[in-house]
């Protein structure tokens, strides 16, 4: 399985933004450069677990919900993914993806 650190930075970005630190205010935290940090939150630098257990510690989140996108803590985790991934559809692949989840939600499985 490989690792998409796109989706982690994003994951970190929004647990960030949830805390509501800015980018200078963690980097400040960590001990490093903001620029270093927005490398990071892009995919662009790629994490070791070391830094991964700081920034979670740090923005009180768990490294598997950082990596897998799942939170114990909340049930609705998958719903701010969901709602990320609509806001970047256009209105067209909205009302597809709609009407696929509709059909899914009632099949009888």
């Amino acid at each position: 399985m490989a690792v998409d650190f796109n989706i982690i930075g994003k994951r970190l970005k929004m647990a960030r933004k949830q805390k509501a630190y800015t980018q200078e205010m963690l980097a400040e935290k960590m001990g490093v450069s903001v620029a270093y940090l927005s490398k990071i939150e892009t995919g662009k630098l790629h994490i070791n677990i070391e830094r991964l257990t700081q920034i979670c510690k740090l923005l009180d989140v768990t490294e598997g919900e950082i990596l897998n996108g799942v939170s114990h803590q909340s049930k609705q985790y998958l719903q701010t993914e969901f709602n990320d991934l609509l806001s970047q559809c256009s209105s067209q692949k909205q009302k597809l993806i709609y009407k696929l989840a509709k059909v899914i939600c009632e099949e009888d499985f």
